[in-house]
This record gives C-alpha cells, structure tokens and sequence, in this order.
C-alpha cells in the first residue's frame, strides 16, 4: 500500500488516541436549570443534597487573611498531637516553604504522623532538597499525579485544593499557597492577597475525608482510629457543608453549587476570585439575576495586578456581554487578590480553592464550603468593600473602545482558557 495510506493511519490512530485521553476524566456538561423561591440560607439541606454532602451544624469559623494566615498555621502545626495531613497546589522553594517544612518535621521527629500531598504541577519548584528533608525526618510526601504512563489520561486534571487537617480535629482551608508572594499584607505587587479560614466542630469530618480521598487513590493507605477521626463535640452555631466530588456521569459538584447559588439569589451576589472566566450558562444566570432585582459584583485582579495576565485577557473575553447583562465588574491593578469568595444577600458564603472557570468547574479537584452564617458573609462582603474602594470599574462604553490587540489577545487566550 501507498505511503499515503500508511500515513493516513498512523494520524487517524493518533487523533483517536488523543480524543480517548482527552475524554477519560471528562465530566458531562448539562445546562443546569433552577426553579425555587426560597432563600438560600433555608435551602442548606437541598444544597447538600444536591452536591452529595451533608450539612452540619455546631461548627466554629475564623477568618485569617493575607500572611498573617501563616502565624496561626504554623503555631497549630506545632500544637499537633497525633497527625497532620497537609495538601497544596501550589509550594515554591523560599522562606515561607522552608518554614513550613520546618514546622512539619518538627512534628514528624516528636512521632506525629505527617503526610504531605503535593501536586506534581504545581508542586515541581518545591525544592528536591527540601522534600528529602522532610521524607528522611519522618514526614510521607506524596505527589498527585506524577508525569508517568499511568497517569497519561490524568495528567491536566491538577489537585488544585488548600487544606490541613491536625489531629483530626481542625482544619484550615482557603486559597493560601505555599509561595513567598503570600507573605505581607499585599502591600504591593510582590505580596498577594488571600483568604482562609480555620474551622473546628463536626465539618473537619468532611474535610478529613476530602484528605483521605486523595491521599488514598496515590498512595492506597486508609487511615482509621481516633486521631485521625475523633468524636467531635460542637464548637460553634454555624451550618457548613463540603463540596468536593466529582461524579464520572454528571457535573462536578463544585459547578453544581456555584450555579444553584447565582440562581437563587434575591438580592445580592458579590464574587471576589483571581481567575474569572464564567461559561455562558453562568453568564445567562447571572442575567437573569440581575432583572430580578439582584446587584451582582466581581471583583478580580486586574493584567497588571495578575501573576497571569493571559488568564485575565482570557476573561476579558466575556466582559462585554456580562456588561450588557447588568453585571458590576471591578479590576484590581495593585496585586494579586487570589481569595476564591461568593457570597449570597450577605447570607451565605462560598469559600475555598476553586477558581470561577473552566479548570476549576470541570478539571480540577477542588474544594470549596457552603456556609450559612449572616455574621460570616458580612466579614466576608466588608473585604470586598475594602479591596473595590482601589479598584477600577469596568465602564462598557470605554471597554468597546479598548483596541484591536486588546481584542484579539482576548480572544485567543480565552480559546485556551481550560488550560491556562
């Protein structure tokens, strides 16, 4: 047979490969509809439901900000008795690494057990040093899909989430990575803003579990007993539940709730997030919640506040039509805001790791918490006031005027959004 041919098999066997790779973890993709009228605080319980989690009460929350969230991290790793199960995206070799990995093989050397889940991505500039230090005292370091054959299907799909866990008892959850730029109080570019919380009571239960489901499928260890999984008394008034499953043969959870939340607002949405990128489901949503009365606000870094100005120019993509829909958006040009918040009629709260696009709602694993708490949204609107009064709002006369480089960066970026 002719060369022709030969090589006309060899393409179509490749592009068939490359479509049973790209769709091994891909997530179906239906148009979400909501019809309620409740108000979203009631609905905990549906919301739960619906994003295969329980909600449940007797739970405490605090909210830390910016690098004084180290402090309180660090001082806690150090009160740990019996484990510490820490698991980032994001690690970079510098101060802030090397003092956490101090504070872990602290820990590891006193006979507490250590485990560390690393993204293999996000993870790579840890420090090859550092790591050994930390393996030889004591602490199990594990790395989330590793570039290997196995993980050929796998490997865009990052473990994107922020979370520690100690003695099974309180965690910490939110958007701080493990970087230098997360030190200060993003006084300035080269210090990022950022958003965690630290919680006691039942719902550390459910955030152990999202530990364990990583930490299990790469490194097949279940741990049991008490100092992993203690009783756990009441330690507040507020209502959580944890969103992180990514069913095979239906949306992410994650997605699930961020839309149910945009359509059963009634009087406000106020999203602060770094990267966003919304589809044009959600762009319709926040559509109609807008002629329903609704004031909608995002707030988000600005390409000259971003650590990545594609993903900004990629989302810059949507402002028009967002605009016209009655959306309020704001840039912020100083530094980076990376907090991952919505919140509901300064009812109810989304916080965690995940970012308003694509990656996070269709291939990351990520984390986020449902919280109902009046007193929590109102801190949590109240950073938002603090950051919007230096920011730029985005009028739509002067944003169609914006020049054709402008445009056409916007446009081919937002084409490789689901991989920046």
């Amino acid at each position: 047979m002719s060369e022709s041919f030969w090589g006309g098999m060899l393409l179509t066997v490749v592009v068939v490969q490359i479509l049973v790779i790209w769709s091994i973890r891909r997530h179906r993709d239906p148009s979400l509809k909501i019809d309620c009228d409740a108000p979203i605080d009631q609905l905990m319980t549906s919301l739960s439901g619906l994003t295969l989690g329980t909600a449940v009460g007797g739970n405490k929350v605090e909210v830390h900000e910016n690098g004084a969230f180290f402090d309180l991290l660090v001082a806690r790793i150090g009160a740990a008795r019996h484990s510490v199960h820490f698991e980032t995206f994001l690690w970079k070799e510098g101060v802030l690494g090397g003092r956490v990995a101090d504070a872990l093989i602290e820990r590891a050397r006193a006979q507490v057990q250590v485990r560390v889940l690393l993204d293999a991505q996000g993870s790579k500039a840890a420090g090859k040093e550092l790591v050994e230090r930390m393996r030889n005292a004591g602490c199990r370091v594990t790395f989330f899909h590793k570039r290997a054959l196995r993980n050929i299907g796998v490997l865009n799909d990052r473990d994107h989430r922020k979370l520690v866990v100690i003695d099974g008892k309180e965690a910490f959850t939110g958007g701080h990575c493990i970087v230098d730029e997360w030190l200060g109080n993003a006084e300035d570019g080269q210090h990022f803003a950022d958003v965690s919380l630290h919680l006691r009571g039942p719902i550390v239960h459910s955030l152990q579990g999202a530990f364990s489901e990583n930490w299990a499928g790469e490194t097949g260890e279940l741990f049991l007993g008490d100092d992993v999984f203690p009783e756990l008394e009441p330690a507040g008034d507020v209502r959580i539940h944890a969103v992180f499953a990514k069913p095979e043969n239906s949306a992410p959870t994650v997605k699930i709730l961020h839309h149910t939340a945009i359509c059963l607002a009634r009087k406000r949405i106020w999203i602060q997030n770094p990267y966003f990128i919304p589809e044009p489901d959600a762009i319709d949503a926040f559509g109609a919640a807008v002629k329903r009365g609704v004031d909608v606000r995002v707030l988000m870094p600005s390409t000259s506040g971003s650590d990545n100005p594609m993903v900004q120019h990629a989302g810059h993509r949507n402002f028009e039509k967002l605009l016209k829909c009655g959306v309020r958006l704001f840039e912020y040009p100083h530094t980076l805001l990376h907090q991952k918040i919505m919140t509901v009629d300064s009812v109810w709260s989304a916080v965690g790791s995940s970012n308003f696009d694509d990656r996070s709602f269709e291939t990351n694993d990520e984390l986020s918490l449902s919280i109902a708490d009046e007193t929590l949204a109102l801190r949590l609107d109240a950073i938002f006031e603090r950051y919007v009064q230096r920011a730029r709002e985005v009028d739509l006369e002067r944003w169609m005027r914006r020049g054709s480089w402008h445009k056409l960066k916007d446009n081919a970026f937002y084409f490789l959004n689901e991989l920046l």
